[in-house]
């Protein structure tokens, strides 16, 4: 029997970052994934091909309603190659898998193909093509989501999808209803809106994306309808049924009548639940909470001190990113180390165009909690580099305390809000003020420019170019 000081249950982002820093710290450790690519829901059905078909999607856009404007003429009608467009998309997924590859057998973490699921606390059985059974001397679980669906919808993954189909289809629809107004709705119905389809968004709430800062939904469902994207928010959606190639749905609006939507494509993105299916949490003493996440200390440990669990298996934002910072942090606690996650500052991002970003606390939250705050704001139709690019949509806010101008959150909606994000991350890390942002240097021109001007507005509204 093999032995191992780490094994880690799971390859996506949370579960391979974490082997590569075991095994940078010294410790031999196992990698077990189900499937046979590595990299997780994120790497093959959510994040990257999601990111590829979302640009491939801006550049047609670009090429038919703005390279004109730019003075760029295109002889001849412009097509979508969409079996070219799931080709490429493919070919991204597979150079990136294939890296990960690459960085296990670099860091010579044993990997591991099947079903992991626990015998014992320190053993763990693999089923697949050789069913074997390891002992691990701790053990993360990193085995991540899956999409959440209704109770009354059956998913065919024909007509009634969830992402992963979405990311494959070999039409673009004529009318695509999404049932959930949040990220991965808004991110595919502006793919396929921008290739043509009409796209119908149907959200419980009273508002998109309702996690977020409620001027950031405002704003994108604002840019989303310029787009072409029709909203109907407040609807309680209590039946989906098909019919050969069409889908209908019923819902209830907020005065309690029912609406009927008919479209040939209904995308069901109401969440995600966390993965434990196969996992025998029980045989380990590991226990899960009646959401289904594995129960967690603030060291991440679970009810067995030796078994860990990361990412999207355990409370908190299902965030790529928040699951490699926690598989980081196991690792190092494991090796004895002394690391530290402030969850407060893992950005939250949403790759529509304009992209949305934020970091911190937002005004609803403040406002809950009583917390005396300053807000500045500047929009980036004010910078000369977004008239440049024709990129204006958007804003940047700043809030910082009323005492002590200490930035509290930031939220963007704009051209590169995900990568403007980090400045942000990065001072409220070392809890700057909203002056400490104002007075450092931002080069001319950018987009970081509206950062500096948000910052100067929240300090005595001050800001140079509004």
């Amino acid at each position: 029997m093999s032995v191992f000081d780490v094994a880690v249950i799971g390859s996506g982002p949370g579960g391979y970052v974490a082997a590569i820093r075991c095994s940078q710290l010294g410790m031999k450790t196992a990698l077990i994934e189900k499937y046979n690519t590595l990299g997780g829901t994120c790497l093959n059905v959510g994040c990257i091909p999601s990111k590829s078909l979302l640009d491939s999607s801006h550049h047609y856009e670009d090429a038919t309603k703005h390279f004109s404007t730019h003075g760029i003429d295109i002889e001849g009608e412009i097509k979508v190659n969409l079996k070219q467009m799931m080709e490429r998309k493919r070919s991204v997924v597979e150079q990136t898998t294939k890296g990960i590859d690459y960085l296990m057998d670099k860091n010579k973490i044993t990997v591991f193909n099947g079903m992991g699921s626990f015998v014992d606390a320190t053993h763990i059985q693999i089923s697949g093509e050789k069913p074997q059974t390891i002992e691990a001397k701790n053990t993360i679980i990193a085995t991540g989501s899956k999409p959440s669906s209704l109770p009354f919808i059956k998913i065919d993954k024909e007509r009634i999808i969830t992402s992963t189909e979405a990311l494959s289809l070999t039409e673009i629809p004529k009318h695509m209803v999404v049932i959930g107004g949040g990220v991965i709705g808004l991110e595919l119905g502006q793919v396929y809106r921008r290739l043509g389809a009409n796209v119908s968004v149907i959200e419980y709430a009273d508002r998109i994306t309702p996690v977020m800062d409620a001027s950031l939904s405002k704003e994108l469902m604002k840019v989303m309808k310029k787009q072409g994207v029709k909203f109907y928010l407040s609807h309680q959606v209590n039946n989906v049924t098909r019919d050969g190639d069409q889908v209908r749905i019923t819902a209830l609006d907020k005065k309690g009548n029912e609406v009927q939507f008919e479209g040939d494509y209904c995308l069901v993105s109401v969440g995600r639940k966390p993965y434990t299916d196969g996992l025998n949490a029980q045989a380990a003493g590991v226990l899960l909470n009646d959401k289904g996440q594995v129960e967690v200390n603030e060291k991440l440990q679970t009810a067995t001190s030796n078994i860990y669990a990361i990412g999207d298996v355990v409370r908190g934002a299902m965030l790529a990113h928040k699951a490699e910072e926690e598989g980081v942090m196991v690792a190092e606690l494991i090796a004895g180390q002394h690391p530290h996650i402030d969850h407060n500052l893992i950005p939250n991002v949403i790759y529509t165009w304009p992209e949305v970003a934020s970091v911190g606390k937002t005004e609803e939250q403040l406002k809950a909690a009583g917390i005396s705050y300053k807000s500045g704001q500047f929009s980036m139709r004010a910078l000369g580099r977004a008239r440049a690019s024709m990129d204006t949509d958007g804003f940047v806010k700043i809030l910082a305390d009323s005492a002590t101008d200490e930035v509290l959150g930031v939220h963007i909606i704009g051209a590169r809000a995900a990568d403007l994000i980090t400045e942000a991350v990065t001072a409220m890390e070392f809890r700057a003020s909203a002056e400490d942002i104002a007075r450092m240097s931002h080069a001319h021109p950018t987009y970081a420019e509206a950062v500096k001007e948000a910052a100067l507005a929240a300090t005595e509204n001050r800001a140079l170019h509004v």
